[in-house]
Formats: structure tokens, sequence, C-alpha cells
């Protein structure tokens, strides 16, 4: 239970470190992140793949295929209600920039945003901590690592837009944090879920899969490949790919 509180810290004390990154880099230029942030898709996306699906169907026996793959569509399903009621991650874009003020509608705009990041990292929290259900605490901090690396990004391309629209440095840092906070729950609400009944598990680990393949290509992927550095970014999701790769092949 400890590596497991342990490893919630961690994946939300990524978003907070990105945070701190933000602060010191404000003006982040597009290529890089885009760099940065298909890297972290790539982690991520072998992480969906080799420490959450294939796994459900490992422990899915018999009715392994049809669970794992309800799973996944239940996951990505999931996560397409929660994008109707909030903004895609790409949107961000529209703020960036812009100074300095305080203007109501733009800083509604940026919180908006920002409730929409601590949503969508809910499931990825507890994507983090399902994976412990299988008793695999190499794959389950693989698959966390994978999390907490997209969430450095993350972390630092939501600091300027909330300082542009003209919060006060603290609050935007509080803010911040709230995002990482709300991941940690996750991680501790996912490993309870399955400590509980692991009946539900190969159900589980499938749905948490769904829900970070969905948001590798509906939020990850089209913003990496939105200005100008497609070639780079593709190459980048590779090489993150190949390292969770090498990490299960040599650690797990």
């Amino acid at each position: 239970m400890q590596i497991v509180f342990l490893t919630a810290l961690g994946v939300g004390g990524a978003t907070i470190i990105g945070a701190i990154l933000g602060f010191v880099f404000k003006k982040i230029s597009h290529r890089f992140s885009d760099i940065v942030l298909s890297f972290a898709a790539g982690v991520m996306l072998a992480a969906a793949v080799i420490g959450l699906i294939l796994p459900s169907l490992e422990y899915g026996g018999q009715n392994g295929f049809p669970v794992t793959v309800i799973g996944i569509f239940c996951g990505a399903l999931c996560l397409r209600l929660l994008d109707k009621l909030v903004p895609h991650l790409h949107q961000l874009s529209g703020v960036e920039g812009e100074s300095h003020p305080v203007n109501a509608e733009k800083l509604n705009k940026v919180l908006l945003f920002v409730m929409a990041i601590a949503i969508h990292n809910l499931p990825e929290g507890i994507a983090a901590g399902v994976g412990f259900g299988t008793g695999d605490t190499g794959e389950a901090l693989t698959i966390a690592a994978g999390i907490a690396l997209q969430n450095i990004p993350e972390g630092m391309v939501i600091i300027g837009p909330m300082l542009a629209a003209g919060m006060k440095p603290g609050r935007t840092f509080i803010a911040a944090m709230m995002t990482g906070v709300v991941e940690v729950l996750g991680t501790l609400l996912g490993y309870f879920a399955v400590s509980v009944s692991a009946a539900i598990l190969p159900f589980a680990l499938a749905f948490a899969g769904g829900t970070m393949l969905y948001v590798i290509s509906d939020e990850m992927i089209p913003e990496t490949h939105a200005h100008g550095a497609e070639c780079g970014a593709t190459y980048s999701l590779l090489a993150g790919f190949c390292l969770m790769l090498a990490m299960s092949h040599y650690l797990g």
C-alpha cells in the first residue's frame, strides 16, 4: 500500500513539477512542446497496450477478448462524454500569447480548460492505480511512469495562459496543483476498486487502457501535429514507445 501511495504522489507531483517549469520557461515554443508531448504520447501508448490491455486479455480467461474490447470502448466512451462537457485540450492555443489585463471572458475560458485537465487526469490516475491490481509492481510502476511523464509538459503548458489571463502567480500555481491532486485521488481510487473485487480486474484494466488510447488519439496526437512539427513529433512518439518497450522487456 505504501508504494501505491508514493506512486500516486509521484504521478500527481509530476504535474506540479511541470507547473514549476512553466513558471521558469513561460515562453515555450510550439515545436519543443509538441516534441515533448509526442514522446509522452508514445510512452502512454506502450503503457496502455503492454501494461493494461494485454494483461486484461490474460486475466480475462475464456471471456478475455470480449471483456477487453468492451472495456476499451467503455473507457473511450466515458472520455467522449466528458469531452462533451468540457473543452478539448488543444483549445488551449486560443489563449496563448495574449496579454495582460484581467479579462473575465478570457479567464473563464482558461479556468474551464484547467477544469478539463483535472477531469481528464482522473481516469489517468485510475489507470495508474488499476495497474497495481495485477500484482506486477514493476509493470504498474512503468504505467505510472508513462502517465507521470505526460503530466510534466501538461503542467508546463497550463501556466502561461493563466498568467496571461491575469491570474496572480500564487493562485495560478494552486490551480495547477489541484489538477495533480485529482490524479492522486484517481490513482488511489483505481487501486482500491480492483482490491475490493478481483473479478472486475480484466474490465478495469481494459477500461483504463481505453481512456489512455482515447486521450492519445483525440487530444495528444492532434495537438502535436497542429503546428508544423509533424515529422519530429512522429519520431518522438516512436522513441517514447520504444523506451517503454525496452523498460517492459528488460525490467518487466
